[in-house]
């Protein structure tokens, strides 16, 4: 490899481990800072995180992928999140900042469903925990099986290890280094490298389909225009070959976003609901440049290689590709640390999340209840490496794709906790047979539909997103029963608020 390569990549590394140390250094030694950063992040730090927490390898491997191989059609997915994001940000972040912290000041998502649904308290913290650690762990995968591609494409001459592979040996790397800083630092170390990471994903979002488009291979808008003919004609429509089930599918995962608990965790982490416009501008501002550079990435990436002859067995390594051919190893390295940046962004909040709710919802309430804050932050860490090792297991097989993975966990996320969500904020009637009710119905659907396939094809046609169906399922049961039951004392408080 390439003496470039290495100080990029190096400078990335030792960033990433100052910015733990430094959080460590400065974190109050309470299990409130470890899990949740004191509820102390700035607008920025805030929007940031949960944008570079959110899109993850998927942004610089999945989505340009699916562009490259279907056209501008895939880029209704992109469309679907934004449009989630923006009603997540106006709907959800401040009210979510200030209920946790009314209802008991709660650290963790199923810790504030408890409290805003006392009567039902323990099964909605055992319920919705199992959730989070279960599709967590799969969640976690894809973005290992994101850093085994990575390495297998483009560091398969740094380590030769006899009888194991490269895929492998990327997915150890990737999860030791994200257990370095996540294990020491907590919430505030993952939340400030996401900063970093987020920055440098949407410079690389930005750079290379600038750098495609101007390079004498393409030949300009003539020569893309040449390729896209001889590709598809249709290949930058957003309507050709859709069907009505396809479009909502794909419009579908903006639903996700309202039950993501790695996303919203950062809602309840904001100094203050006051921070929420702030932080919503920034962070949709960087969303969109970083979707618009991921659409420019796959599309352009596609007439790049028809245009030069290049050979890319895998399209969602085309972001590796592109960096490896275009670019002087330094801007390679920094490339790379790109992507490594949004697998590692994405992994670390989830083991955050994850751990929390082990600790918190499990632990704490039914082990050692008298346990202190040392003694539960040391806890967290045990966690952390526990989730993280199940992940690396599931994520062993290297023909998993890292969009079908990611699309099976949001969905679940969405579903379960998405209804939930909304309406535990929103509407005063819910009850906690509901939110149970809804919690249950919205995760079997999800994995049901996934058993029976019907994601890939339903009824002979094209496959129906699990989410659609489970988000719909969850509404409607937390509706009935809800309305089925009297937990009065629960909404009372919410009513008047």
């Amino acid at each position: 490899m390439d003496i470039g390569i290495w100080i990029s990549l190096a400078l990335y590394f030792g960033l990433t481990l100052a910015i733990g140390y430094y959080a460590w250094r400065n974190a109050a030694a309470t299990s409130e800072h470890y899990v949740l950063g004191g509820r102390g992040l700035s607008p920025g730090v805030a929007a940031l995180s949960a944008g570079a927490s959110d899109m993850s390898g998927w942004l610089l491997l999945g989505l340009p992928g699916a562009l490259y191989v279907s056209g501008l059609v895939e880029a209704w997915i992109g469309i679907g999140l934004f449009l989630g994001a923006l009603a997540n940000w106006i709907i959800v972040a401040p009210r979510l900042r200030e209920q946790t912290e009314r209802y008991d000041d709660a650290l963790t998502v199923p810790a504030f469903l408890a409290n805003r649904f006392p009567s039902r308290a323990r099964a909605l913290r055992v319920v919705s925990a199992a959730i989070i650690v279960v599709f967590f762990a799969v969640y976690t995968a894809s973005g290992l099986v994101a850093g085994g591609l990575l390495f297998e494409t483009a560091f398969a001459d740094l380590i030769d290890v006899p009888g194991v592979s490269d895929y492998a040996i990327g997915i150890w790397l990737t999860l030791g280094v994200v257990l370095l800083y996540s294990v020491v630092g907590g919430f505030m170390a993952v939340s400030l490298t996401d900063v970093l990471q987020g920055s440098i994903m949407m410079l690389a979002l930005i750079l290379i389909p600038i750098v495609v488009f101007f390079d004498p291979a393409v030949g300009g808008a003539s020569g893309i225009s040449e390729t896209i003919g001889a590709i598809d004609p249709s290949f930058l429509s957003l309507t050709s070959g859709i069907t009505f089930i396809g479009f909502l599918s794909a419009i579908a995962w903006g639903l996700g976003y309202f039950g993501q608990p790695h996303i919203i965790v950062r809602f309840m982490a904001m100094r203050s609901a006051a921070d929420a416009p702030k932080a919503a501008a920034i962070g949709l501002s960087w969303m969109a440049v970083s979707l618009i550079g991921a659409i420019g990435l796959g599309i352009l990436g596609r007439i790049y290689a028809e245009r030069a002859g290049l050979s890319v067995s895998d399209p969602e390594t085309i972001f590796i590709v592109l960096s490896n051919v275009l670019f002087h190893p330094l801007i390679t390295g920094f490339l790379l640390a790109a992507l490594l940046a949004a697998i590692m962004s994405t992994i670390s909040s989830q083991l955050i999340v994850a751990s929390s709710s082990l600790t918190e919802d499990f632990y704490h309430l039914f082990l050692r209840r008298e346990a202190g804050d040392a003694e539960l932050v040391l806890v967290g860490r045990i966690a952390v490496v526990l989730v993280a090792v199940t992940a690396a297991i599931i994520a062993r097989d290297p023909e998993s794709q890292v969009l079908g993975l990611v699309a099976n966990a949001w969905a679940g996320f969405g579903a379960a906790f998405g209804p939930l969500i909304l309406l535990a904020l929103t509407w005063p009637r819910m009850t906690g047979a509901g939110a149970i009710a809804g919690l249950v119905t919205g995760s079997v659907v999800v994995i049901g539909w996934i058993a029976l396939g019907w994601n890939a094809s339903f009824l002979g046609g094209d496959g129906v997103y699990e989410i659609i169906p489970g988000f719909l399922a969850a509404t409607a049961a937390i509706f009935a029963v809800s309305l089925a039951t009297k937990d009065a004392g629960e909404f009372r408080e919410l009513a008047r608020a």
